[in-house]
């Protein structure tokens, strides 16, 4: 197989691809394109990665046809990309080439997000709603297998609550709490206790959007960022008191697991953050219409993310931690019964990867290897939570386990 990596350069980009290299005899994977706009910054990846199969394609996704040209040399595209806009982009290229996808994006590109649509382009003439469907049935009538989600979150959180799901006689309540967060020695030596391992500006629109989530068997909007819950991670030997709040990020559950009656995502972050956020919020400073200031028009949340972008950079040495806790809750036998699924991951320092890098890359690397080999065989826009099911569910967390990436799975009967 042959695949391509969007955003080649970037973070998760360069560490799928390193992935894919480092496992390509396993998988038989012939060649592997790193493509993106800086050409420098991808020979420095094809540079680290070491491999022989790695080639690096300058490609901008607004020049159809110089992309066209390059995506049909592969039989899969991996996407990285850092917003809606481009992400979309990609994904018409990629059918309209006849090549599979995989997307890690906070997106279910069927039932696209109707807030803050960050310069998607709708066709004319189609709701944001009939856009998502025209999508997936383009990738049906070209025979494309569009994975979606294939991260950490969305991804992981989705297929381990899938599992769950999938483990009870009925399920009522699916609840993910996940989150990129600064290793506990370095977690005061930033603004906010958050040290950035993704896209800022999208974490930002994360945590001021309105969110589609299922309470009560309704489905509802929520503000980002409230039903502030507070626990303690006690499994695979770590004690830490953390915090999360509601924001958008496995929005497939909602469409594909309809008899839940709670569904929903929490982000993780150390105990503090979810109060700064909301003083920001309160105060203005995450809205995104400009606003007069010494003749200038200024937008709030742009300012704010120029101004902590430098501050929540890692500092050497300074690593992350990705963390899970998600619940299935439900009947199996006759009893109330809960599956919890734990992950605490941290940093691979001598290869230089996050957490977040080893957990949401190496799912899409993985994503990618499987859907070369045959194993996913849906066709059409597929949720992780689908892709990733009985025996594919097992292949995938093996995959991770082999690559240290350790899934605890308890399950207990409640009162």
């Amino acid at each position: 197989m042959k695949v391509l990596v969007f955003g080649g350069s970037g973070k998760m980009g360069a560490t799928v691809a390193w992935d894919l290299a480092k496992n390509s005899d396993n998988y038989q994977v012939e060649a592997i394109g790193i493509a993106g706009r800086n050409g420098g910054a991808l020979e420095e990846v094809k540079k680290w990665i070491g491999s022989n199969k790695v080639s690096a394609h300058i490609l901008d996704v607004h020049k159809q046809e110089e992309a066209l040209e390059i995506i049909r040399q592969y039989d899969i595209c991996v996407f990285t990309l850092p917003d809606r806009s481009t992400s979309y982009q990609a994904a018409e290229l990629a059918i309209n080439a006849g090549v599979n996808i995989v997307d890690i994006l906070e997106e279910y590109h069927r039932k696209p997000d109707a807030f803050e649509i960050e310069g998607l382009n709708i066709p004319e003439g189609m709701s944001l709603a009939e856009y998502g469907e025209h999508l997936h049935q383009k990738a049906i009538d070209k025979g494309i297998s569009f994975v979606d989600g294939a991260g950490f979150a969305p991804g992981i959180t989705n297929f381990t609550i899938g599992e769950g799901i999938s483990k009870l006689d009925r399920a009522v309540s699916a609840i993910a709490r996940c989150g990129g967060i600064p290793a506990p020695e370095y977690s005061r030596n930033h603004p906010l206790r958050y040290m950035i391992t993704w896209a800022f500006d999208h974490v930002l629109r994360q945590y001021m959007i309105k969110v589609d989530i299922r309470k009560d068997g309704k489905v509802i909007l929520a503000d980002a960022a409230t039903e502030l819950e507070k626990f303690e991670f006690n499994q695979l030997g770590i004690h830490e008191q953390l915090e999360c709040a509601i924001t958008p990020g496995m929005p497939s559950l909602l469409h594909t697991r309809p008899e839940l009656l709670d569904c929903y995502e929490k982000t993780i972050r150390w105990p503090g953050h979810w109060e700064g956020i909301q003083t920001f919020k309160e105060c203005g400073l995450l809205n995104t219409e400009p606003v007069d200031f010494k003749n200038c028009k200024i937008a709030p949340r742009e300012f704010l993310s120029q101004l902590l972008t430098p501050q929540l950079q890692p500092k050497e040495g300074e690593t992350d931690i990705c963390v899970m806790w998600s619940t299935v809750t439900g009947i199996k036998n006759g009893k109330n019964t809960r599956f919890n699924y734990y992950m605490w991951e941290g940093a691979d320092v001598e290869n230089n990867i996050s957490a977040m890098g080893r957990v949401t890359a190496f799912t899409a690397s993985i994503a990618a290897m499987m859907l070369g080999n045959g194993e996913i065989k849906q066709k059409g826009i597929i949720a992780p939570e689908d892709a990733f099911l009985g025996a594919n569910y097992e292949k995938m967390i093996a995959e991770l386990k082999k690559r240290g990436v350790t899934i605890l799975e308890i399950e207990e009967t409640l009162s």
